[in-house]
């Protein structure tokens, strides 16, 4: 059974959200008893009921205003409501002063309520990340032990339905793994030996061992944990233009109230009470609590909300950015394409048969490592093709293959390696119209010419197209950097629905093109995949970096695509601009509201209780009007 004391260690924020709102309800309800007590003529019992409200609805308040002006050396918003309620009971305005007290304890609440739910998603992800695992020992016996206590090159077994305990890669076995828990895909990917696994993905099916490479406290599934709670911790420039704001806010409204204690008293005659009581109220209504709570949670809102549908933000100074961006620039390898060619046309000659002419092909390809090699030899298999094995074959670097088949010498590669005119003129030239769309042309020749040509091409990521298409509606121009040839990328281009691109464009070039991107717009994004791209990134107003559970892709960049998916950037960009009309609301409103009640204040048609409830009543408005980011924008 949890104790409250291990609830409080685990769920700090809880634990403080349930006593502040236990303390707001408790001194109002004492407020009410007090009220009805003196209201029957019991002020014996009224007054010592209003002190136990001030008490038990202030002490939070009071000891966090109390400690940030010792630590600080600066007052703020707190003393200021501390100050208010003790001028309010010095004049005998108990309910006033303890209504003050309640409202302020309330939406000190629910401030903090809005600062738990931006860590819940620290604390989903926190429960997801294993402490213990099975270490396999020499003698081949498992043994569960702490994930801290484990070191680099262990092995360890994970059986099915649990989480993979660190980041390693597979020695024994094969399994399905879930891998939600980093990108978000709902679909389980086969894993086999070698390939990579990273902390707090589940293994679905067979049992597996796995070598530990990296240690517990700098997995993937770590780093995310890192990279949220910064975003939480960094403050946006408006944020902290408004909290140096407040230390000179504070000291102003202190002056201003010292001067209405005496100033009106001979200017315009008021009673010594009248004054001390109208500069009491302006101690509250001066009080800047709405203005200070018109940033904070609806940031921290932004950055859960985005957390939740994998868009990991580095701080609440490039969500703000993202909003104001005029044009984004996007890598093509592996950002707008899939980063793997698939083959899109195979045709023969006319004396050739489709199926012995592809098995041949495909049996020369499957000798080699390269990319396009590869895309052929599964294009074959998944034709239902079976490989012959054990051919003599010559790799041609930058050329192709030279091939030995019954003896008769095949030629596997680009024009130049087979001949560039009978390459081009092979079924009245289909090769150049090929090329014209952007796909890579491979031949295979034979003693009589050419035999058979395969197209390739880097296929579109399935979401690319719709996510130009909703950055345009959002007004932001789209460029593409990439270092393929001119035909390619205009293909590309023009597939995706791209405003314009840059061919044969290398990394340096690409900061260069950004940089005159950047005097011409001013504020431009960058898309990449977090690895060639990271001069750019780091140029760009915001770096954005394709998740693929890459360390690079959260270092380099300044918002992270867990899901990989590009439809999450227009997204992103709405938040963004919903963040900050919702601020630019907060901010308009609780000046407005502080404005007239100073100005009521002086003409004296506003008295102390409606002060309290117009200035506490704006800063709870503020407050849910920021928690409005958590709901899913459209």
């Amino acid at each position: 059974m949890t104790t409250i004391t291990e609830h409080q260690q685990k769920n700090p924020l809880d634990w403080r959200v349930h006593i502040e709102l236990i303390a707001a309800i408790l001194s109002g309800t004492l407020i009410a008893i007090a009220w009805f007590s003196g209201a029957n003529g019991i002020e014996t019992l009224s007054v010592p009921l209003y002190i136990i409200a001030f008490l038990i609805g202030g002490f939070a308040k009071a000891k966090e205003g109390i400690e940030e002006t010792i630590k600080h050396k600066e007052l703020n918003v707190e003393m200021l409501m501390i100050f208010a309620a003790i001028g309010s009971a010095l004049i005998g305005y108990w309910a006033e002063g303890a209504i003050l007290i309640f409202i302020f304890a309330l939406s000190g609440a629910l401030e903090t309520y809005t600062l738990n739910k931006s860590h819940k998603e620290i604390s989903s992800l926190m429960a997801l990340q294993p402490e213990e695992a099975w270490l396999i020992q020499e003698d081949g016996m498992e043994i569960k032990v702490p994930t801290s206590s484990l070191t680099l090159g262990s092995i360890l077994l994970v059986k099915p339905g649990e989480r993979v305990p660190v980041d390693g890669s597979i020695t024994f076995g094969t399994s399905s793994i879930d891998m939600s828990a980093i990108n978000g895909e709902s679909i389980p990917v086969t894993k086999d030996i070698g390939d990579e696994l990273f902390a707090g993905t589940v293994n679905l099916s067979g049992a597996i061992q796995m070598k530990m490479t990296k240690p517990s406290s700098e997995t993937l599934f770590q780093k995310i944990i890192t990279l949220v709670q910064s975003a939480q911790s960094e403050k946006s420039p408006s944020q902290q233009f408004i909290e140096r704001f407040e230390g000179t806010y504070v000291k102003v409204v202190l002056i201003a109230v010292l001067v209405m204690m005496i100033l009106p008293h001979y200017l315009f005659g008021w009673e010594w009470t009248t004054t001390f009581y109208r500069a009491i109220v302006l101690l509250v209504v001066a009080s800047p609590c709405a203005l200070v709570a018109s940033i904070m949670p609806a940031t921290l809102a932004s950055v859960s909300n985005g957390a939740r549908k994998g868009i990991l933000f580095k701080g609440g100074v490039h969500l703000e950015h993202l909003g104001s961006l005029k044009m984004i620039a996007f890598d093509k390898t592996g950002t707008l394409t899939n980063g793997k060619p698939v083959v899109t046309d195979f045709h023969v000659r006319k004396d050739a048969a489709a199926d012995e002419t592809l098995t041949v092909l495909a049996s020369i390809e499957s000798q080699s490592n390269h990319p396009l090699a590869i895309a052929i030899t599964n294009y074959a298999i998944d034709n239902g093709v079976t490989l012959k094995r054990n051919l003599q074959i010559e790799d041609v670097p930058g050329h192709g293959i030279r091939a030995l088949v019954d003896k008769q010498e095949l030629l596997v590669g680009n024009p130049r390696f087979v001949g560039t005119e009978i390459a081009e003129q092979f079924q009245d030239g289909i090769a150049l119209s090929l090329a014209e769309e952007g796909k890579t042309v491979i031949f295979m020749k034979d003693d009589k010419g050419i035999v058979a040509i395969v197209a390739l091409k880097d296929t579109l990521r399935s979401e690319a197209v719709e996510a130009i298409k909703q950055l345009k509606q959002t007004g932001i121009l789209t460029i593409m950097l990439t270092g393929d040839n001119e035909k390619t990328a205009a293909a590309i281009a023009k597939e995706a629905g791209l405003d314009s691109y840059v061919a044969e464009c290398l990394p340096e070039m690409k900061v260069n093109h950004l940089k005159r991107l950047l005097i011409e717009y001013k504020n431009v994004g960058m898309v990449g995949d977090g690895i060639n791209d990271a001069p750019a990134l780091a140029t760009a107003t915001s770096g954005i970096a394709m998740g693929e559970g890459t360390d690079v892709a959260l270092e380099t960049a300044d918002i992270v695509l867990m899901q990989n998916d590009l439809r999450r950037i227009s997204y992103a960009i709405k938040l963004s601009r919903k963040m900050q009309r919702i601020v630019k609301q907060n901010v308009f409103f609780s000046i407005t509201v502080i404005m007239v009640l100073i100005v009521s204040n002086f003409l004296q048609v506003v008295d102390l209780p409606l002060g309290v409830i117009g200035h506490e009543g704006s800063t709870i408005l503020v407050i849910l009007n920021g928690l409005r980011m958590l709901n899913r924008i459209e």
